[in-house]
């Protein structure tokens, strides 16, 4: 004989359901959180120097630039006699590295610089400016030449990865994957509430028509 509470008793499958459901709507949340914690800072930045990139005609900025000219020691400047085997690219000697970098205060890298029977010159580009340094090899003068475009310009670079060496490049590749992973968990988590708000789907689809609608109309 049937009771009533037997009559109120779930199916056999819903209460599998029900949990398997909750489980993977608790992953998505641990996941979602974890990815927005590691991405918060990069996606605060990377949102203001999207700005600052849109608009960086209307952004003012005056360069600073410094000078520097030095003498080589004569063992150094003995050391950068032209041979007939050189090559045209080669980095700097270690020694004359070391120097420089004491008497400029610069950490020098390893990149090749362009060698020419008249000087040596070594681009030096960098986030938010630039910097070069030159080396007669007859007279050992050395100049040196950096410019300073303002922190703007130096944010605008690390949102484009301009000159800013293998670590950046690593940490773009690590916080693009954090937001990629921030986005797909929250595509699911709406999945699993769109029931309950129905303007959940028109949202998302308006977050894809409008910028298609933009670059179908207007860009050209």
């Amino acid at each position: 004989m049937n009771t009533r509470s037997d009559t109120l008793t779930k199916p056999p499958s819903a209460a599998p359901a029900a949990s398997n459901r909750a489980y993977w709507l608790k992953t998505l949340h641990q996941w979602h959180w974890i990815s927005s914690a590691l991405c918060l800072i990069g996606m605060l930045l990377f949102a203001f120097t999207g700005i600052t990139l849109n608009h960086a005609a209307d952004i003012p900025a005056t360069p600073v630039v410094q000078n520097k000219t030095l003498e080589l020691p004569a063992e150094l400047k003995a050391a950068l006699a032209v041979k007939d085997d050189e090559p045209d690219n080669a980095a700097l000697p270690p020694e004359l590295r070391a120097w420089l970098g004491r008497e400029l205060d610069l950490n020098l890298p390893t990149t090749e610089a362009e060698w020419s029977p008249e000087e040596i010159y070594l681009s030096l580009p960098r986030p938010g400016g630039d910097a070069w340094l030159r080396i007669e090899r007859e007279s050992g003068a050395v100049e040196y030449e950096r410019t300073d475009r303002g922190w703007i310009s130096y944010f605008n670079d690390l949102h484009k990865g301009r000159h800013t060496g293998l670590a950046w490049k690593w940490f773009l590749d690590v916080f693009s994957v954090a937001c990629l992973v921030f986005c797909i968990t929250g595509l699911f988590i709406l999945k699993f509430h769109a029931t309950a708000r129905p303007t959940t789907w028109p949202m998302v689809g308006a977050g894809l028509v409008i910028p298609l609608l933009l670059v179908i109309l207007f860009i050209h």
